[in-house]
């Protein structure tokens, strides 16, 4: 009994480590923006937006549809007085009561309206191509969301790397330290100067496990996951990628940004809409035929000859004219909103380029920064292994011993950062280009 209790309380003890193993995912970059787009609240939103546009186009265009409608009448008449009598006339003697059928049947269609349904379908039309672009920017706006916080638990993560092999390096020259002070090399002080660095490490490794947690939640929320999937990164590419003059860049952020495309569209809009308003002074053409039955006998089906069923067809030409001299102003206004656009397009255009120019500026620094960043490690290695040796043949003090290292481990957290940092620079500069999720 003892026994299986033993194996039971063992099996609790293994509970949250299976269940931990459950919930982690290992996901790189680009696996982790498909699993963002898929899963993202925005896309779907914008997808109804689609929808919803394409809807709207499916009404303007049965507007230019004919329209047909028919009626069904039944009157009851009672008469309590049915005789008229008009002087120097017979007397007019009518039934008591009477019952009557009226039905009528009419198909009528817009023949010419200035063009106002075709102005609306295109208008329609283009606004579709609006949502669509609007959907384009939010995937884009979805992925760099993604890799930007892709990057920052990759850049969490490098830390506690880097600080795993520093604490483990404080462990041995404290080993050392300890060491000497047996055997009166070095006074208590230098051991309790170690000690203190590793708590101090220490305390750094548990900010960046907490900031890890932090972002570790965010991005099972950009992608959908279980909010305590544990996520395990593989590091991106650290290839630096060549870029090309910025000219480049600015030439393809003024063909891809869908905020361009969009206010072209809304150019066009403004246009379709200047001819919609000058078709008011137009007049409109429509053909029509109409059914009528009346059937005056009091029988829902009456004998031959008791019942009229014409039929008409005729055309209608009406024409507002006094849209001539009050419609000139309407148009003004269209114009000048078109106008509007086009100096927001403008203005954006400009705004685009130092955009772009600024993240090509940052990438180039980003760049600078890891090449003098390798140079110091190099620097602060050799600085580390002098000061180790001095301090292990008693020359160099533990103070002397700590700096050295510390500024060795510094220098390394400080570039993977700085590599961490250039992807993701690159990833902003293919952004701000419009461009970024087709990479």
């Amino acid at each position: 009994m003892i026994h299986k209790t033993i194996k039971l309380s063992g099996l609790v003890l293994l509970l949250p480590g299976l269940l931990y193993a459950q919930n982690v995912k290992k996901l790189s970059l680009q696996e982790a923006v498909q699993l963002g787009i898929e899963n993202s609240k925005n896309l779907k939103l914008s997808q109804n937006k689609i929808d919803e546009a394409n809807a709207q186009l499916s009404i303007v265009k049965d507007n230019a549809l004919p329209t047909a409608k028919a009626s069904f009448m039944y009157n009851h008449a009672e008469i309590p007085t049915n005789k008229l009598s008009l002087a120097g006339a017979d007397p007019l003697t009518l039934p008591k009561r009477a019952d009557a059928f009226i039905g009528t049947a009419a198909v009528e269609e817009l023949v010419y309206g200035g063009g106002k349904l075709k102005y609306a379908q295109e208008t329609t039309r283009l606004l579709t191509q609006v949502a669509l672009l609007d959907a384009d920017k939010n995937k884009d706006e979805v992925s760099y969301a993604v890799i930007n916080t892709y990057y920052a638990l990759f850049k969490v993560m490098q830390s506690k790397k880097v600080i795993a092999q520093n604490l483990e390096s404080i462990a041995s020259q404290l080993k050392q330290a300890q060491r000497f002070f047996d055997q009166g090399i070095v006074t208590k002080n230098d051991v309790l100067r170690f000690q203190l660095q590793q708590a101090n490490v220490s305390l750094t490794d548990l900010e960046a496990e907490s900031n890890r947690k932090i972002i570790n939640y965010d991005l099972d929320i950009l992608l959908g996951l279980p909010e305590n999937t544990e996520i395990e990164i593989t590091e991106p590419s650290n290839d630096l990628k060549i870029v090309d003059p910025v000219s480049t860049y600015i030439d393809m952020a003024m063909a891809n940004r869908q905020e361009l495309k969009q206010l072209e569209i809304q150019d066009k809009v403004a246009g379709v809409n200047i001819k919609s308003v000058k078709a008011n002074t137009l007049p409109t053409v429509g053909v029509g035929a109409n059914l009528y039955y009346i059937n005056p006998n009091g029988s829902f089906i009456p004998s031959t000859n008791e019942y009229l069923l014409p039929v008409t067809v005729g055309a209608t030409v009406s024409w507002n004219f006094g849209n001539l001299w009050t419609n000139k102003h309407k148009v003004s206004e269209s114009k000048v909103q078109q106008k509007g656009i086009v100096i927001q397009k403008d203005i954006l255009s400009d705004q685009v380029k130092t955009e772009i120019n600024s993240n090509y500026q940052k990438y180039a620094l980003a760049i600078s920064k890891i090449k003098v960043l390798q140079t110091s490690i190099e620097q602060a290695t050799e600085n580390d292994k002098l000061l180790a040796s001095k301090y292990k043949n008693n020359v160099a003090s533990a103070i002397d011993r700590i700096d050295a290292e510390t500024l060795l481990y510094q220098s390394k957290i400080n570039l993977e950062l700085a590599k961490a940092d250039a992807g993701l620079a690159y990833y902003t500069l293919l952004k701000s280009t419009g461009k970024i999720s087709q990479q």
